[in-house]
């Protein structure tokens, strides 16, 4: 069984919970941006903007660097691989127990017919 750490798979799947952070993160896949640049983009006050990328940056999923006066953000080094793991587990459990209700519904049926 794949081992999970709670507290990252907490962090990421808070961060990504919001819909602008997933925004920022579409936004980064295209290209690096400033902060500013990016609250401009989402309509949004560079201290909300910081707030965001404040979150996501926590979770590993962007970084940021000070080039000068501007702070620059890109996609971090965190591949949400854990997550996928994790997302892929619960599939694959649910997807059983939703195979053993089909086979008792059918069983059932053939019985009343």
């Amino acid at each position: 069984m794949v081992q999970y750490s709670a507290t990252h798979l907490d962090a990421s799947f808070a961060a990504l919970s919001d819909a602008t952070r997933r925004g920022i993160l579409e936004r980064l896949g295209q290209a690096d941006a400033s902060i500013s640049t990016l609250a401009e983009g989402f309509q949004m006050t560079l201290t909300g903007m910081k707030k965001h990328v404040s979150v996501l940056e926590q979770a590993g999923l962007v970084m940021t660097e000070k080039v000068g006066r501007v702070r620059m953000c890109k996609l971090g080094r965190y591949t949400l691989e854990a997550e996928a793991a994790w997302m892929q587990q619960q599939r694959a459990l649910w997807e059983a127990r939703f195979s053993a209700l089909d086979r008792l519904v059918e069983d059932l049926q053939r019985k009343e017919a």
